[in-house]
C-alpha cells in the first residue's frame, strides 16, 4: 500500500488500481498525484493546467468529474471560501483552512494539542461532530 501522508508525492504510475473503493483510471491517478504534488489548494482549473503538462488530451469536464469523485470518496477535502473558486486539500486530518488575503495563499491550521470543539463552542446538548469545516480569512503579521 502506498503512503499518502504529507512527506510523499506518488507520481500516477504509483497509484494503486483502487483506493477506498474508487478505482482509478488514469485520469483519476493523474489529477490525484497533481493534488498531493504540492499540496497548495489548488483550484480545478490549477489541477486542469498541470494535469495537462503529462496529459495533454485531459479536459477541464473531466478534472472537475475526477475531484469530485476522490472528495466523495473522502481521498481529498474541497475548500470554499466565500464566492471563491472551490480548492482541494489532500490533508485528511482534523485541520482547519486560513487565507491570508494579501497573497491569497491558504494554510492548513492545526489544532493545539488536547483542544476539544466543544470548550469553545456552544454546542447542542449530546452533540456528535462528523465533519469539521473551518476557514479563516486574515492577514500574515509581517505581510
Amino acid at each position: 500500500m502506498i503512503s499518502l501522508d504529507a512527506d510523499s508525492s506518488p507520481t500516477p504510475e504509483e497509484l494503486p488500481p483502487e483506493i477506498d473503493g474508487l478505482r482509478m483510471t488514469k485520469q483519476r491517478r493523474e489529477v490525484f498525484s497533481v493534488v498531493l504534488a504540492e499540496r497548495d489548494h489548488p483550484t480545478a482549473n490549477d489541477v486542469f493546467s498541470r494535469s495537462q503538462k503529462r496529459m495533454p488530451t485531459i479536459s477541464l469536464a473531466t478534472v472537475y468529474n475526477c475531484l469530485e469523485a476522490l472528495v466523495s470518496h473522502g481521498l481529498v477535502r474541497q475548500v470554499n471560501f466565500e464566492r471563491e473558486p472551490s480548492r482541494y486539500c489532500p490533508n485528511l486530518s482534523d485541520h482547519c483552512h486560513f487565507q491570508d488575503e494579501k497573497t491569497g495563499t491558504i494554510h492548513d491550521v492545526v489544532f493545539k494539542e488536547g483542544v476539544n470543539l466543544a470548550d469553545f463552542l456552544e454546542l447542542p446538548q449530546g452533540t456528535e461532530v462528523s465533519h469539521l469545516e473551518i476557514s479563516l480569512k486574515g492577514r500574515i503579521g509581517s505581510n
